[in-house]
């Protein structure tokens, strides 16, 4: 059932990283009630009919609740009394604003782990600013160092602020908070903001900008794309090739590969000589397709990687071997990570209409069924059968 089977969390609805934290925990087996919007929202991102397609809805049950009623928020709180966490990732203020904020639920739960998900933080000038992954990894520094030399950064998707430096280190709070309230009984508020936590990220390219071995300058560097041997290169099929031979016996093993290991060429970490290299491993992977390279590197320490889309990492032997991804309802999704040797994390249940399963949600967490029929009856809950 997973090494988190009797974790019992609250997940006030989101986007971007509170979902996906969610995500990690309920796969892991947690057990999450998700408090949604009574009526839809714009979120700013289209929404399919079908909720098999929201894969970050997965693993809870989700009841609708109308939080501008004093049932509504009542109910909450009767839920925080059973509680280890509650997950939350609105504008600082917001909770408070509804008499949901921590200090009314440790009132409820001392021992209340309160895990909040901001863009800027729950203080600070910006704290009560709009925001997306975009922006909140460029005031963290990290959106500068990506992308092409000659044009503007470039989003890497939102990995970074939403799900590297948000939700990932939302869980890992949480988790330290948990820990921690095991021993003392003492609840507390885990201030994740995704600022703060995608500019972790770049800890140690702070460190080698420190030592000077870092350009401001994008694609001007070891892992930026400047070097020619970490980099990508277009093949004859216009598909492209990744790769990463930073060592020097992987960049021996490269040049093996290439053909290369009699020709006079610059030396590895000699950056003056690094457009004469480029242009050559441009010329040599452009002779061949991404298939035959893939014969060419097989076996080798080259660190070569095709550069696949995504229904090709589907169907990628070493993917398929490991498990990588899964079907589920038609369709391909990655399988849930890390692995575990006694305590495997298991796919958790499918993405079920908003209110299908709040009444067993909501009965399973200590609420009696008169009283849940009285709030579905009142609109307070909405509830489908």
């Amino acid at each position: 059932m997973g090494p988190l089977q009797g974790l019992k969390l609250i997940e006030m609805a989101a986007i971007g990283p509170v979902p996906f934290c969610a995500t990690l925990l309920a796969d892991m087996g947690a057990d999450i009630i998700r408090i949604d919007r009574l009526q839809a929202a714009d979120l700013g991102i289209p929404k399919a009919d079908d909720p098999r397609f929201d894969v970050l809805a997965r693993g809870r049950r989700v009841v609708p609740v109308d939080l501008k009623t004093d049932a509504g928020r009542a109910l909450v709180l009767r839920l925080c009394e059973g509680a280890d966490g509650l997950l939350e990732g609105f504008r600082p203020g917001v909770m408070e604003r509804l008499g949901l904020g921590p200090e009314a639920c440790h009132v409820r739960n001392p021992a209340l782990v309160y895990a909040r998900m901001t863009g800027f933080g729950q203080d600070g000038p910006l704290a009560a600013s709009a925001g997306h992954d975009i922006n909140y990894i460029a005031l963290a520094g990290v959106l500068s160092a990506i992308g092409p030399a000659d044009g503007p950064p470039v989003p890497p998707l939102n990995l970074i602020g939403d799900y590297g430096g948000g939700a990932m280190v939302l869980a890992f709070g949480l988790m330290c908070a948990l820990h921690e309230a095991k021993a003392s009984g003492q609840g507390q508020v885990v201030d994740a903001a995704m600022v703060e936590g995608a500019a972790f990220l770049m800890s140690m390219f702070q460190g080698l900008r420190a030592q000077g071995l870092w350009q401001e300058e994008r694609a001007a560097n070891l892992l930026d794309g400047g070097a020619p041997w970490y980099a990508c290169y277009e093949t004859a099929d216009g598909k492209h090739v990744a790769i990463g031979a930073i060592e020097g016996r992987f960049y021996a093993a490269l040049l093996a590969r290439l053909g290369l290991e009699s020709e006079a060429l610059p030396d590895q970490h000699d950056r003056s000589g690094w457009p004469r290299l480029r242009a050559r491993f441009e010329e040599i992977f452009k002779s061949k397709t991404q298939a035959a390279w893939d014969d060419v590197f097989a076996g080798s320490d080259a660190c070569y990687a095709p550069v696949l889309s995504m229904d090709e990492a589907a169907r990628h032997p070493h993917n398929v071997a490991r498990g990588v991804f899964h079907e589920r309802g038609g369709l391909n999704l990655p399988t849930p990570v890390p692995r575990f040797s006694r305590t495997p994390a298991t796919v958790s249940a499918p993405p079920a209409p908003a209110g299908e399963a709040a009444h067993d949600a909501l009965s399973a967490w200590g609420i009696a069924a008169d009283e849940i029929d009285t709030l579905a009856r009142d609109g307070v809950i909405g509830v489908r059968r």
